[in-house]
């Protein structure tokens, strides 16, 4: 039965031929879209290491809240800059921090669209750490205390999941139990629960403001390689993944993604909860500065670089280029 009665092209001669028989097709409804938010008012700023990405204030967020919403995304993702920082990043978690006065804005705005919150205190620290330093050293178990703290507040401003970015051991269960004793069992938690130390995260760090101090050059702390992942290891990701569910985590997460879709694969083949990927900032900006030099096709790249992560096994996809496929999907 080989050829020639078997032309596997038989099945590409025509774009209907094709679409008949597509195994993956990516929808509107996998995308979350991510949005910074920092302290002011009728702020709209372009953020200079990330094409087509913006600084808002609480209020003008809620304005491209709406503008999301109406192109059929389930979700934003807020990431916070404050207007100060100190050694524990104490502006995370009070009552009118920059996140959660933007959690309310949405919320009044669009109320169906699900607003998903980092959890960490790297952006909030004058160290830039993700936890809290004490002798030379993150203290983990200091560190989930806080991050508890930041997922409450988050849940009472109205946030519906809360997405923890740290890595730290253990930061799960703290936060679950904080949801548990204060009444808000229905907040999910989508835990960042493989994310490697990678070498894709600078446009962000520029955009969050939340690059690890240089007083810290030449010290095990002039990166986050003692709590984010080495990019070698498979095995300890499952591990990871396997904990987080454990202690609560609803959703699970890989990041970055397209480096790492033999993570997401291996995670979906084990794994029964959703899978989120993080298609990073460096991804991004590869793209469009590719694209800006006339070397690829920028709708063609984003298109194949998403399906990719998809047919690995990712059900959500956290991406700066939601809106732009949303467009494409629709289409």
């Amino acid at each position: 039965m080989g050829f020639p009665k078997i032309r596997m092209r038989r099945l590409r001669n025509s774009p209907a031929m094709r679409r008949l028989v597509c195994e993956t097709t990516l929808s509107v409804e996998d995308f979350v879209y991510p949005l910074f938010v920092r302290d002011g008012e009728g702020i709209k700023e372009p953020i200079k290491s990330m094409a087509d990405c913006f600084h808002f204030s609480p209020d003008t967020v809620a304005v491209e809240a709406a503008e999301v919403a109406g192109l059929g995304i389930a979700a934003v993702l807020l990431f916070g800059l404050p207007r100060e920082k100190d050694k524990l990043g104490s502006r995370a978690w009070v009552e009118d921090g920059v996140v959660q006065r933007a959690i309310r804005e949405i919320k009044k705005e669009v109320p169906e669209l699900l607003v998903i919150t980092d959890i960490c205190l790297c952006a909030y620290t004058e160290h830039g750490h993700c936890g809290v330093i004490k002798d030379g050293k993150i203290d983990n178990d200091e560190t989930c205390k806080l991050l508890a703290k930041i997922a409450l507040s988050h849940a009472q401003a109205g946030a519906d999941i809360v997405a923890p970015s740290d890595m730290m051991d253990g930061r799960v269960k703290y936060i679950r139990e904080a949801m548990e004793e204060n009444s808000f069992k229905d907040v999910a938690i989508m835990s960042y629960a493989a994310k490697y130390a990678s070498a894709f995260y600078g446009p962000f760090r520029d955009a969050a403001e939340s690059a690890p101090s240089a007083d810290f050059a030449g010290t095990s702390l002039c990166d986050r390689k003692t709590y984010q992942m080495d990019p070698a290891n498979v095995n300890q990701a499952m591990a990871e993944i396997a904990a987080d569910i454990e202690e609560g985590a609803d959703i699970v997460m890989v990041k970055p993604a397209t480096a790492y879709l033999d993570i997401i694969y291996r995670a979906r083949q084990r794994f029964d909860c959703p899978i989120a990927a993080y298609n990073v900032s460096g991804e991004y900006m590869m793209v469009n500065c590719a694209a800006a030099q006339g070397l690829v096709n920028k709708e063609d790249t984003m298109m194949e670089m998403l399906t990719a992560i998809k047919r690995a096994g990712a059900n959500i996809i956290i991406t700066y280029f939601a809106k732009e496929a949303a467009k494409m999907t629709s289409k």
